[in-house]
């Protein structure tokens, strides 16, 4: 049992270091295999980093506005991922925008260089999220927000693995050891550990988000397999990011049309 208990906190090690940018024990062990094992976590370092700019945002919103404690806590939190997924929202929209073919738009997502519109679209992204959030402070708490956003933002993302071909060079991605398919029971873990916080916030924001999440992978999956055959570090980078605004969008719309109780507008 304690083996068990050991090797566990190691796959959740891994994941923790391969998404963000805390440190974890020098001594644990790496593998390609424990990397691709260590996926069924993706979701619980998002409530974890997610957890991290709640407290950052509880302590900004004692002494600034709301527009202000969100701008900071957004630069917290790219700070924290080292802008890992934003990274890949901008390679990809690089890549797709400016490639004619599928050979070309994957060499165009390995360019460095940022492009017209990797530019653009990170910068929608990013004033996007601040606008959202904002708007969420003015309506609701925000703590089982940010909890929400994060967690199945990257539970959605890493779903992607599980049922699609890996399309880049597996001996030059940086993404090399999530290139394999998970089994049927870490993907399950994933997205129950990535809608517990929906369920938190009632059993109508729980419903609504998981038909959100079947939507977008559904539709993302589609569009990828038709412009790559496929899925690529970077895009999975991407789907986190717009996951995460679609369902600050969707938190908006319950919000504001009273689909969301009282009690759930309270931590």
């Amino acid at each position: 049992m304690f083996s068990w208990f050991k090797y566990q906190l190691e796959l959740f090690s891994l994941a923790v270091s391969f998404f963000s940018r805390l440190p974890i024990p020098a001594s644990t062990p790496y593998s390609d295999e424990r990397m691709n094992r260590a996926g069924r976590y993706f979701s619980l370092v998002g409530l974890v980093i997610g957890a991290l700019c709640t407290g950052v945002y509880w302590l900004l919103s004692q002494v600034f506005s709301a527009e202000i404690t969100i701008f900071l806590t957004m630069a917290f939190s790219l700070m924290l991922t080292g802008a890992f997924h934003e990274d890949g929202l901008t390679d990809m929209a690089d890549g797709i925008g400016g490639g004619m073919t599928t050979e070309r738009r994957l060499t165009i997502m390995k360019d460095s260089r940022i492009g017209t519109y990797g530019a653009a679209t990170l910068t929608m992204a990013l004033f996007g999220k601040w606008l959202l959030l904002t708007e969420l402070s003015g309506i609701t708490s925000m703590y089982y927000v940010l909890l929400v956003g994060y967690g199945l933002s990257r539970a959605v993302a890493a779903s992607l693995i599980y049922d699609m071909p890996y399309v880049s060079d597996l001996d030059t991605s940086k993404s090399k050891p999530l290139a394999n398919k998970q089994t049927t029971g870490e993907l399950i873990f994933l997205m129950v550990v990535g809608l517990t916080p929906a369920l938190m916030m009632g059993l109508n924001v729980l419903i609504t988000l998981t038909l959100l999440a079947l939507v977008f992978r559904i539709t993302f999956k589609h569009w990828l397999l038709k412009r790559l055959g496929g899925f690529t570090g970077d895009c999975l980078g991407a789907a986190q990011q717009l996951m995460e605004l679609a369902i600050y969008l969707v938190l908006i719309a319950l919000f504001q049309h009273h689909f969301i109780s009282t009690s759930a507008e309270i931590w």
